[in-house]
């Protein structure tokens, strides 16, 4: 496949790195990205298309006689982008609508999981809150409550009591405050252990994974606060032995892809397995259909090769051809938000410093950002993530740590102990 013209979709950091990957070996390549942000617009042409808009992306890929598509965040693959895309003679990359659900569905997730003997919590699904309300009486704290659909990681709640459990269960059910994604819930038994996130490349019938990583969801040091998207990551993870490596790629990924295609919705992209490993062995927290944010910020940088060439083969079902492998270095990446965030973010404030960060093995990542008159301004909840590289993990951490110093806008928040926690 002859590919001059990549369309990359969405806004965020996960994209930014995408993109700088790509721009590490395909240097010629054009790329565009809609929306985009203020950091992609110097490293590829941006778009003002909403991410979402699945008419307005497929007219713009024929306006620009794009080779080769590559669908990211989780609202459009749910929408059937890729379908979308491909209907209209457009390769792409990303699960279809139906291959989807694994993320867009947390009770077909579930379900699946179960019929395919891939270790998870015992749960149970409701729409009734008043039968929803009954069960946890009976199961005892904590428990999680978790929407069915699409929440922007905001639609799971670990409750200690009843007054948080029905909290949670009231506001998804009765006030709908996720809309139709919470009109149904799933109550699970509570893990406890060491979370970890690995990526696989799919083609439908073979997988190859990544390397581990972990990311810290809450948004203050010690792991308080509410959940966010991701206050930073680092890879690998200090917990993820081979052994339990080997056993990931036979009791997940492999029963996972199988029993997609016996569904007829074989899994072509990257499926995200949200792992807790457990004093009772490890069990799967979630799947997701995309590469994580802020995982993919530290995955990519240690990925060997061509990503391009890695991706294609997934869409074509030839991952077997490729040779994949990743670096033993550590990155990391510290993540800095407004003021606000999870809840209202305060935008429109100028960012300095961004040039004083000149070490070779430490780079910016736009995620919120906005760029007027070449000054840089906040757009978005999470702003940027600092990155680096480095041959072990705590050096690497004390490199971002260096040069997240360098950097301010007013209300600036970082977590402190990334990678530490």
């Amino acid at each position: 496949m002859n590919i001059k013209r990549v369309l990359v979709v969405g806004s965020g950091g996960r994209e930014y790195s995408l993109i700088r990957k790509l721009r590490k070996t395909r240097e010629d390549l054009e790329i565009i990205c809609a929306p985009g942000n203020g950091g992609i617009s110097e490293i590829a042409e941006c778009v003002s298309v909403s991410a979402t808009d699945v008419e307005g992306m497929v007219k713009l890929a024929k306006e620009k006689r794009i080779d080769f598509c590559v669908v990211t965040p989780d609202d459009p693959l749910a929408l059937g982008m890729v379908d979308a895309m491909e209907a209209a003679g457009i390769p792409s990359f990303g699960p279809t609508a139906a291959a989807a659900r694994i993320e867009s569905s947390k009770i077909f997730a579930k379900e699946l999981m179960e019929k395919a003997d891939i270790p998870t919590a015992k749960f149970k699904f409701f729409t009734n809150a008043d039968d929803a309300i009954d069960f946890v009486s009976i199961m005892g704290f904590p428990i999680v409550i978790k929407a069915d659909g699409l929440a922007k990681g905001k639609g799971v709640v670990v409750a200690k009591d009843m007054e948080e459990a029905y909290g949670a269960i009231n506001s998804m059910l009765n006030d709908k405050v996720f809309g139709e994604a919470g009109s149904r819930i799933i109550i699970e038994e509570f893990l406890e252990g060491v979370e970890v996130s690995v990526m696989s490349f799919c083609d439908g019938i073979d997988f190859v994974p990544m390397v581990s990583a972990q990311d810290h969801k809450r948004v203050f040091d010690g792991g308080l606060g509410p959940n966010t998207g991701g206050m930073g990551a680092f890879a690998p993870s200090r917990h993820y032995t081979d052994e339990i490596a080997n056993e990931v790629n036979e009791r997940v990924f492999a029963p996972a892809l199988k029993a997609m295609a016996e569904l007829g919705c074989p899994f072509k992209g990257v499926l995200y397995a949200g792992l807790i490993l457990t004093n009772k062995g490890l069990y799967v927290l979630e799947f997701n259909a995309r590469f994580g944010d802020p995982e993919t910020q530290v995955v990519l940088p240690l990925l060997e090769g061509d990503l391009l060439e890695i991706m294609v083969a997934c869409r074509n079902s030839t991952l077997k051809q490729q040779k994949i492998s990743f670096s033993k270095d550590a990155c990391a990446v510290v993540v800095m938000v407004s003021a606000g965030y999870p809840g209202k973010p305060q935008l429109g404030d100028e960012i300095s410093g961004l040039e004083n960060v000149t070490d070779p093995d430490a780079w910016i990542i736009h995620a919120g950002t906005v760029k007027r008159d070449g000054i840089f301004y906040t757009s978005g909840g999470r702003v940027l993530g600092v990155c680096a590289r480095g041959k072990d993990l705590d050096s690497t951490i004390e490199k971002v740590y260096d040069n997240v110093r360098k950097i301010g806008f007013r209300g600036m928040h970082f977590r402190r102990d990334i990678g530490r926690a």
